[in-house]
C-alpha cells in the first residue's frame, strides 16, 4: 500500500504544483526552460504513474474490504463511464463540448473516479479513485483563481465534437469488451 501512496503523492503532487503554488511553478519553468521543465515534470509524473500501477496491483493481492457495493451501483457506474472518453478526446478536439464544459478532462476524471468508487469498495480503490476525485475537484476550483495555460489541441472545428464522441465511444466499447480485462485483470461486465 505504501508504494501506491508514494505514487499518488508523486503523480498528483506534480499535477498540483499550479494549484498549491503557481508562482513557484512559473519560477521553475522560467529558470529551467520549457524543455527541461516539461522533461522533469513528465519524468516525475511517469515515475508516479508506474508506482501507482505497481502499488495498486500489489494492494489487490491483499485487499481490505471497506464496503460492498450493491449490484445496481455497478450498472450506474457503467453509465457514468460512457461520457469519460468522449470528454477526454474533447479536450484535444475543441468544439462545442469543450466550450460548454471549459475543462472536459477534469469532468472526465471526476466521472471516472466516482464511477469506480461506486463499484469498488476496497481500501486501495478508495485511495486511488478517491485521490483522483479529490484532485479533480480541487483543480477545478483552483482554475477559478488562476490562469489556465493553453493546451496543445487541434484547431477548433464543428467536426471535432463528432470525432470526440464517436472516437470516445469506440474506446469505451473496446475497454469494456476486452481491454479492461486484459489491462487490469477485471472484466467490467
Amino acid at each position: 500500500m505504501a508504494t501506491l501512496i508514494v505514487g499518488l503523492v508523486l503523480f498528483l503532487g506534480v499535477h498540483s504544483l499550479s494549484i498549491v503554488n503557481e508562482p513557484l511553478r512559473n519560477r521553475l519553468h522560467n529558470s529551467l526552460g520549457e524543455g527541461a521543465f516539461k522533461g522533469l515534470y513528465s519524468l516525475a509524473a511517469l515515475v508516479g504513474l508506474v508506482l501507482i500501477v505497481w502499488g495498486y496491483g500489489n494492494a489487490r493481492l491483499d485487499p481490505t474490504v471497506i464496503y460492498t457495493s450493491p449490484g445496481w451501483l455497478r450498472h450506474l457506474a457503467m453509465l457514468l463511464l460512457i461520457p469519460v472518453f468522449p470528454l477526454l478526446l474533447a479536450t484535444y478536439f475543441p468544439g462545442k463540448i469543450k466550450t460548454k464544459l471549459g475543462h472536459p478532462m477534469l469532468v472526465a476524471v471526476k466521472l471516472w473516479a466516482l464511477a469506480h468508487l461506486l463499484a469498488n469498495g476496497m481500501l486501495h480503490d478508495l485511495l486511488l479513485f478517491g485521490s483522483f476525485l479529490a484532485w479533480a475537484v480541487v483543480d477545478r476550483i483552483s482554475l477559478k483563481r488562476r490562469t489556465q495555460r493553453p493546451i496543445a489541441t487541434l484547431p477548433a472545428s464543428k467536426a471535432n465534437d463528432a470525432i470526440a464522441v464517436v472516437g470516445g465511444l469506440a474506446v469505451y466499447a473496446v475497454l469494456v469488451m476486452w481491454a479492461h480485462q486484459w489491462l487490469f485483470g477485471v472484466a467490467p461486465v
